[in-house]
């Protein structure tokens, strides 16, 4: 089963329904008509005239070669979460052993950008699903979170969308994913509290039982 053909189109599905849903990015349907080299080459000089509109001297060598560092950064790194063609290769087995309890991965390192201040946000993803005749490899559901995170994001879409991918790659409706994150734009700046944390979550199917969703969330305490 192709699951990368799927999500190299995802990206058009999320402009196509950008007004019926509050879970898709807001990306253009032009978004890929320049090549990852012309969007390193123009981000780099919008961000060459951003610092000399600060007031920095970029022929000091320490600066010289920032803007492109910073443009080769944003979209490889990250911000490479809004190319297709990064979302990762996906391993699926049978689930011979027949396990129909609840999987947990828990505190997956999550680095993502608010898309408000674009600073990043910082935290721990934990994924549960129950399988429906197949298992993931573990590394993918990590891979998951990291490609939906490198993308200008709010934390609540952040949560949703990654489980919508995995009910949609599964092919099961049990999923449940929680995310614990620090903000920069409150810890940094405005009202600069860094003891705050925001979590989030999502539960569809069996996680939406009281007794399922209560064993998840003690279980990745």
């Amino acid at each position: 089963m192709k699951f990368n053909d799927l999500i190299a189109n995802q990206h058009v599905h999320e402009k196509k329904h950008v007004n019926s849903s509050n879970f898709n990015n807001a990306i253009r349907e032009d978004a890929f008509d320049i090549s990852t080299e012309e969007k390193i080459e123009t981000i780099s000089k919008h961000f060459k005239s951003i610092l000399h509109t600060l007031g920095m001297d970029l022929n000091d060598e320490s600066l010289r070669d920032t803007p492109s560092r910073v443009a080769k950064m944003y979209v490889n790194e990250i911000f490479g979460g809004l190319l297709p063609e990064n979302f990762p290769d996906i391993t699926l087995f049978e689930n011979q052993y027949q396990y129909n309890q609840v999987l947990i991965e828990k505190n997956i390192t999550l680095y993502s950008t608010c898309e408000h201040h674009l600073v990043p946000i910082i935290g721990k993803a934990h994924v549960g699903y129950i399988s429906n005749g197949k298992v993931i490899g573990l590394s993918k559901i990590n891979r998951i979170v990291q490609y939906f995170g490198r993308r200008p994001q709010v934390q609540e879409r952040l949560t949703v969308q990654i489980a919508e991918c995995l009910q949609r790659i599964l092919d099961t409706p049990h999923i449940a994913v929680v995310i614990e994150a620090d903000h920069l734009c409150v810890a940094s700046r405005g009202i600069k509290d860094t003891s705050s944390t925001t979590i989030t979550s999502h539960f569809i199917g069996k996680f939406l039982n009281d007794n399922n969703r209560n064993a998840f969330m003690s279980a990745i305490k």
